[in-house]
């Protein structure tokens, strides 16, 4: 196995536990648990975000393909920043129950266009069948 193939599979398992742990987490915040102040569940979020990340670099180098210059990758990126974002919101204390709802509805389907920009490399991922 190719030390790319290798990052990829990091990548897309990392991928898979930030949507997971983000769906737990937005259940747990709206069922106002007091699990959300777990130190583990504030903690293990940001060590798989920080793999993420460092895979997506990796690959992004290893393929030579960089935001503003590839546009799905530029894409990716701004939904990235999309996704942070309504997470944040989703997951605040401070905001009403219908604003973490809708964020973290948002979040999601952020993040399954995400999904859908990686698997076509097109910028516009599955919007791209409304246009």
């Amino acid at each position: 196995m190719t030390m790319y193939a290798v990052i990829k599979y990091v990548h897309l398992f990392s991928v898979t536990l930030s949507l997971t742990g983000f769906f737990l987490r937005g259940v747990l915040t709206l069922r106002a648990s007091p699990l959300m102040k777990a130190r583990w569940i504030k903690v293990l979020p940001h060590i798989n975000d920080t793999i993420l990340l460092a895979a997506a670099l990796s690959l992004a180098v290893m393929s030579d393909q960089y935001p503003f210059v590839s546009g799905w990758v530029t894409a990716k990126v701004l939904g990235v920043i999309a996704y942070i974002i309504l997470g944040s919101l989703a997951l605040r204390e401070g905001s009403s129950l219908r604003t973490r709802i809708v964020c973290w509805l948002a979040a999601m389907a952020v993040f399954g266009w995400i999904v859908s920009v990686a698997l076509t490399r097109q910028p516009a991922g599955f919007l791209a069948a409304l246009f």
